[in-house]
């Protein structure tokens, strides 16, 4: 009686680890849910959306300029952040606030990325903290879950002139 105990235990726990490792690489390398919090992307995502996160792009560097990212936050890495990839490496990006009279530009050095949030007003993003290291991208914002009234695939950058061609 007592070793068929032991045995559906131990079964039992077996089961969870495997699961366990089982939702840990779907949630590490295909993506989950995220609840976005703060105004930085304001039109496009407010306050408690709720968008899902896809991790694959991170792994084969398929992150391109426009792209809405989930990365660790430069500045606490306790925290994440959301915010749009505005330059890849190499890229000339606008360093400069939209208010500032004087534009400044800069290049994005190698493994690293231009982070902005589309409420430029009101977001801290690289424009504060410089360049982020691609290593700090978690995922890449696929489409919004919730309110249901919004969702669906995330609209353009309204900030598309930040993007520079040079």
């Amino acid at each position: 009686m007592f070793l068929n105990a032991l045995g559906k235990t131990f079964r039992f726990l077996g089961y969870t680890v495997q699961y366990g490792c089982i939702a840990h690489c779907a949630f590490e390398y295909l993506g989950g849910v995220v609840v976005c919090s703060g105004p930085s992307m304001e039109p496009t995502i407010q306050n408690s959306d709720i968008v899902f996160s896809e991790n694959l792009s991170r792994h084969f560097y398929c992150i391109r300029k426009g792209d809405i990212v989930i990365a660790k936050s430069p500045n606490d890495p306790k925290s994440n952040i959301c915010k749009r990839v505005i330059g890849l490496e190499g890229d000339k990006v606008c360093t400069s606030n939209p208010s500032d009279f004087l534009k400044s530009h800069s290049y994005v050095p190698k493994g690293h990325v231009w982070l902005e949030g589309d409420n430029l007003r009101n977001s801290t993003d690289s424009r504060c903290y410089g360049p982020v290291p691609y290593g700090l991208i978690r995922g890449r914002i696929c489409f919004k879950i919730w309110p249901l009234n919004d969702f669906g695939f995330l609209r353009a950058s309204p900030n598309g002139h930040r993007f520079l061609d040079d």
